[in-house]
């Protein structure tokens, strides 16, 4: 009796079609064809928008917000938050401009005092998240409160004025053309670029925000690589807190309130994912400058700041729906 000759069941065909160039396109240079839009858009409804005096003044206001960045961006890279930053902005800030100001000023003590407290309080963050695995946002969370009641506490509220010409030097000098926040960020970003392109630490952080049991299997001592990134965080917080108190030649109790809102943004605008892993500090940096553009633009049009606040906040939702939408494609 002949046995009945086998079937075969054919594999369902593979959607195997090309995706368009444009869309590669858009992946890759969305963000750098966005910005470029909206400084054309803003060109032509302000002509002043695009003159040099107020190109100077877009890059230094955005400095501050893209040095928060960086610190955020390498957090982020994580699968972490940090939502102390603002506060520790205004701490630090607060520290340095008390040994930079009256007659006794002595500026590599100021620099010094107010990192140093910035890198304290961001170790502390660190120290919570890596080592007792508490979750991130409720630590910088609780940091963010912490920190400005410490900023309340140190000078019982009141502001810190009179800051010696050398510390002035750093918010509101110029060297040629360029004002020195912006050749601050400018060496910051550099720094943290090499970082995480060339060095193993850098490696190290997107292989945690990939996969962290996998990382941790591969012999990454995974809580070290998450401890240093709050303390990265707070340091250059830090930063940005003595950039602006030299910048408004006074140090202010409530400086830096909601700033880890526009921080963030910067990061989420600029393609990293909030889910850790991916993400580069060029479109950081890009991300940054369209909400100083932003801003400014509006500024320049006599946009209330409500409503300003109302247009980051479409923008940062639509980034995340945006980052959403290429997760299900890949």
């Amino acid at each position: 009796m002949s046995t009945p000759a086998a079937t075969t069941h054919a594999a369902p065909p593979i959607d195997a079609r090309p995706q368009p160039r444009w869309r590669h396109l858009l992946a890759d240079y969305g963000i750098f064809i966005a910005f470029a839009v909206l400084c054309m858009v803003l060109g032509i409804v302000e002509e002043s928008f695009l003159t040099w005096g107020n190109w100077v003044n877009v890059l230094r206001q955005t400095s501050i917000n893209a040095i928060l960045a960086i610190g955020m961006t390498c957090v982020i890279l994580t699968r972490g938050i940090d939502l102390s930053v603002g506060s520790l902005l205004a701490f630090s800030g607060l520290v340095a401009a008390s040994f930079a100001s009256g007659s006794s000023a002595n500026l590599p003590l100021a620099l010094a005092a107010g990192l140093g407290a910035g890198l304290l309080l961001g170790m502390l963050n660190g120290a919570l998240v890596a080592r007792l695995s508490v979750q991130p946002f409720v630590v910088t969370l609780g940091m963010l409160s912490v920190a400005r009641g410490l900023t309340f506490i140190y000078n019982d509220g009141m502001p810190i004025a009179g800051l010696a010409p050398s510390m002035r030097f750093i918010g509101q000098g110029m060297v040629g053309d360029l004002p020195v926040p912006v050749l601050i960020l400018a060496v910051t970003f550099a720094l943290f670029w090499f970082i995480l392109k060339y060095t193993a630490f850098g490696r190290y952080i997107y292989a945690v925000g990939g996969n962290e049991k996998s990382a941790r299997t591969s012999g990454i001592r995974t809580k070290w690589v998450i401890f240093w990134v709050y303390a990265i965080s707070g340091l250059l917080s830090a930063l940005a807190g003595i950039i602006l108190a030299a910048r408004t030649t006074s140090a202010l109790p409530q400086a830096g309130v909601a700033y880890e809102l526009d921080a963030i943004a910067a990061v989420v605008i600029g393609g990293t994912s909030l889910t850790g892993g991916v993400g580069t500090l060029t479109g950081t940096l890009v991300g940054a400058l369209i909400i100083g553009v932003i801003n400014n633009g509006l500024d320049l049009l006599g946009v209330s700041s409500y409503y300003q606040q109302v247009i980051k906040g479409v923008i940062i939702v639509a980034a995340v729906l945006l980052d959403a939408s290429r997760k299900k494609q890949a």
